[in-house]
């Protein structure tokens, strides 16, 4: 991992961001190539946002790609550029919560804390057989307890990384027991509980949502515009969307399209429509299909831009929308 004995609060914190909510082996590219486009936080301040989308383009979980350039700016501007060198100044960050300081204050400036993620909550949950739930406040407050006691405050660089890649590596949720120099010891193991650890007490509702998404093009250019509400995928492009309560056949689309005033009737021809897509968020599962468009003459569509095909590539769109684009089989001949 490029990350590893990093001392540059920078490289560390970005790696941080990358990883939340993403596995290693995903995030390490994402990381190599943030670090030579923005090699310090004043060249991420100053690099556009579309630039900075299209990187983070496959990640998910967007919010933290705002979080991310809101907080370099805010460095370069607000604090000349120089990143906070303890754990209270580092935890005041945008998208920055107990976890991240903690990591970030610990390896670039040896700072006695704690880091508690869900690595470190297994290990410790297993070998000592805790079935307080973890997503409860009782049970984030015991567990940072129980981690600050364990700390070893003469290197608590070195021991948070170790924890966490025991975690990672023996400890995971899939656990190599034989392998593990606890197994000994280990309370869960030895109760025959390891399966059931570490306990959480909430159940993630998954929203449904279908989203009938069209791809306009007229006289060599596509209408895409960029998300703006309060909604999933902010700030990324998409396509003509009519989002729906259940999958629209394909007679359907032309009266949809009326009916919420984007196109008229006989305006347009169907050119191809595309197979199911699906996209898993925390909570939520998005469902739809891409209908590709032609049309006879350019249809005002307000909130749309027009851009020619070879652009399409500049502009960072949802995994839902990328797939399309990149499955050949999924448009037609006539279409991209």
């Amino acid at each position: 991992m490029p990350w590893k004995g990093e001392k540059n609060p920078y490289k560390i914190w970005l790696s941080e961001i990358i990883l939340q909510q993403t596995r290693v082996d995903q995030g390490i590219q994402y990381y190599r190539n943030f670090i030579e486009a923005f090699p310090d936080i004043q060249t991420l301040a100053n690099a556009s946002e579309q630039k900075i989308y299209k990187l983070w383009e496959g990640l998910g979980y967007y919010s933290r790609c705002r979080n991310l350039i809101e907080t370099a700016k805010h460095v370069a501007m607000n604090l000349e550029g120089t990143f906070p060198g303890d754990y209270e100044s580092i935890r005041k960050l945008r998208g920055v919560g107990p976890y991240t300081a903690a990591a970030i204050s610990s390896f670039a400036f040896n700072e006695p804390r704690a880091v508690v993620d869900g690595n470190v909550f297994r290990v410790l949950s297993r070998i000592f057989n805790i079935d307080t739930a973890i997503d409860t406040p009782q049970g984030k407050k015991f567990f940072s307890a129980l981690a600050d006691d364990l700390l070893d405050h003469e290197q608590p660089g070195i021991y948070n990384q170790a924890i966490m890649d025991f975690g990672a590596v023996i400890c995971r949720p899939v656990p190599r027991c034989t392998e593990c120099p606890f197994n000994k010891n280990c309370k869960a193991l030895l109760q025959n509980k390891i399966s059931s650890l570490p306990v959480k007490q909430k159940k993630i509702i998954v929203r449904k949502r279908w989203f009938n998404y069209f791809l306009v093009e007229c006289k060599g250019r596509y209408a895409i515009r960029q998300r703006v509400e309060k909604d999933i995928w902010r700030h990324l492009h998409e396509f003509l969307l009519v989002e729906s309560s259940r999958i629209l056949t394909r007679k359907k689309i032309h009266g949809e399209l009326a009916k919420k005033n984007h196109l008229e009737k006989n305006s347009f021809e169907v050119k191809s429509v595309s197979p199911v897509f699906r996209q898993r968020l925390s909570h939520q599962l998005i469902e739809g299909r891409i209908s590709f468009l032609k049309c006879r003459k350019k249809p005002e569509l307000p909130g749309m831009f027009w851009v020619k095909k070879e652009e399409l590539n500049q502009y960072a769109f949802p995994k839902f929308i990328k797939q399309y684009l990149s499955d050949v089989s999924a448009v037609a001949k006539d279409s991209l």
